[in-house]
């Protein structure tokens, strides 16, 4: 039986304030205002015209970390701040007024996820004690191209622990440094893994967007539980170097934002092309095209079914022609069993090279070292679940094993050649839709993830590596739910503009309300009282 330790209070060092929250204050105590609540395109537009700095963002978004994230309701979205986000505010407005401009997202503060490496004064710790003195100093790609074009790193989200492969009894958003990640909208409810923290952070404004993880879902999840815009790019797109790994086949990192121009102009900063996303956005963008509606994956949630119709009959309004698609499986036998496998392969792989990298300050310089380091912290690391999937993952062998070999291929066919690519050709389709994912359930300590009967595609696009996107389409009973678009390899600027073109016309992102469960809401809390002649 697992002994309950939430660790949430625990990291004196990450967490700066820490307080109980407050049972008096009402959800609408918490809500955002002024220029914390822009758009990072609304925000560029006011710094240019002279009526915004990056120091007030920055102090602005620090206050409401520490006051809503950290204390109030204690959202636990940011794990750890950058001490030097002030000074370096300051440096960009200074830059500014000399007419020096570093780029379209020069001063605007950005959260990454606490597995990439920054050269600032903050540890990359996956969430957690193995990796808490973890100080590189060095910038992965991604937090240098986003440095290059003015960004400011305000600081670390929390996550689910190690990406969300640590145990088959996880919590999402659960990390022994950060504690529970929480969902603004309805507090018990879960925030979905592993990019937790990003999701309910940009939800809950602690920043005008963050950089989110994906291996299998944790960008979509996330954005899609929390009301986002997520996307998901095209494997190798960005560059994954100094980043706490998963899978060398499926990992990448991308934005997440409130709105699709402001995740097209981070990854112009992320990614090691050459290609204009923002430039090309297009609200037209739909009128004519193909649509194939991926029937299959609409799950068996009648909100969702409805507000899925509603969102198709929309793309009709805007031009579109849908094509319905009613049935799939993966052409490859046991997909799921060989899909885990792979990534059990590649983590052991990829964090064991990861590891042997790190400062001399990380003790845990392997994967069984961390298991080992692990079992010393029980009461810290391992009181609410285990770490089954690190020691199955142990156990598996190189990656020149003819089963890995195998298996890699044979899901990667099935989902990509035989998956995406061969639903859009027979269908003669130019892209495809479904719900991103179910409505979120609770959040639950005894149970671990426990999620009603699931609602999208998305495994397609992660296992083949292809874009993706989630837009905001719409709520049910106050909690979001997003729509995908996904297509093939390459086709990242499209994924975008069909993302852009629905967000134009539909503006379905809502604020959340902090309710403390879904029986705070006052129509929900009538329903469920018993009645009285």
């Amino acid at each position: 039986m697992r002994t309950l330790f939430l660790s949430g209070c625990a990291a004196v060092i990450f967490l700066a304030a820490c307080q109980q929250p407050t049972s008096e204050a009402k959800p609408d105590d918490y809500t955002a205002k002024g220029a914390i609540t822009l758009s990072i395109p609304e925000m560029k537009t006011k710094m240019e015209d002279g009526n915004l700095t990056a120091e007030k963002l920055v102090s602005d978004y620090i206050d409401r970390i520490k006051t809503v994230d950290w204390a109030g309701p204690q959202i636990q979205s940011v794990l750890t701040l950058n001490p030097n986000a002030i000074s370096e505010a300051r440096r960009l407005d200074q830059m500014r007024a000399d007419g020096n401009i570093l780029g379209p997202l020069h001063g605007v503060p950005i959260l990454l996820k606490d597995n990439i490496e920054t050269t600032d004064n903050m540890p990359t710790t996956a969430g957690a004690y193995a990796l808490k003195d973890n100080l590189t100093k060095r910038d992965s790609p991604l937090a240098a191209g986003l440095r290059s074009q003015g960004a400011i790193i305000l600081g670390k989200t929390n996550l689910s622990q190690w990406a969300n492969f640590r145990s088959n009894d996880s919590m999402s958003g659960w990390s022994a440094l950060g504690g529970q990640t929480k969902n603004p909208h309805y507090l018990d409810r879960n925030p979905c893994g592993s990019s937790s923290g990003s999701g309910a952070g940009i939800a809950a404004f602690m920043g005008a967007g963050a950089v989110g993880t994906e291996t299998n879902g944790s960008i979509i999840c996330p954005s899609n539980a929390n009301g986002i815009v997520g996307f998901k790019p095209t494997v190798g797109l960005v560059s994954q170097q100094y980043i706490v790994p998963i899978s060398s086949s499926q990992d990448t990192a991308g934005p997440m934002t409130r709105s699709v121009m402001g995740a097209a102009l981070m990854l112009d900063a992320m990614d090691n092309q050459t290609t204009d996303y923002a430039a090309q956005l297009d609200e037209a963008f739909i009128a004519g095209k193909r649509i194939g509606v991926m029937r299959f994956a609409q799950g068996s949630n009648g909100d969702i079914q409805a507000r899925f119709k509603a969102a198709t009959e929309k793309l009709e309004e805007m031009g579109a022609v849908l094509v319905e698609i009613e049935t799939f499986e993966p052409d490859t036998e046991n997909f799921w069993g060989k899909s885990f496998d792979v990534l059990k392969y590649e983590f052991k792989a990829t964090l064991n090279d990861y590891l042997a990298d790190t400062p001399e300050t990380v003790t845990a310089r392997s994967l069984s070292a961390v298991i080992s380091f692990n079992q010393d912290v029980a009461d810290k690391e391992l009181s609410l679940f285990g770490q089954d999937i690190l020691e199955t993952s142990d156990e598996m062998g190189p990656l020149t094993d003819q089963d890995y070999i195998t298996k890699r291929g044979d899901i990667q066919r099935a989902s990509g050649p035989l998956g995406i690519d061969k639903l859009m050709a027979e269908n003669n389709v130019d892209v495809l839709i479904s719900p991103s994912g179910p409505v979120a359930g609770r959040v639950d300590p005894i149970n671990g993830d426990v999620w009603p009967s699931w609602a999208g595609a998305g495994y397609l696009a992660a296992v083949a590596g292809y874009p993706h996107i989630t837009v905001p389409m719409g709520q049910i009973d106050g909690m979001p739910i997003g729509l995908s678009f996904m297509a093939g390899k390459g086709e990242d600027a499209k994924v975008l503009s069909y993302g852009y073109a629905y967000e134009q016309a539909t503006n379905h992102i809502k604020a959340p309300e902090y309710f403390p469960s879904a029986e705070s809401n006052d129509g929900i809390a009538r329903a469920m009282a018993r009645k009285k002649d």
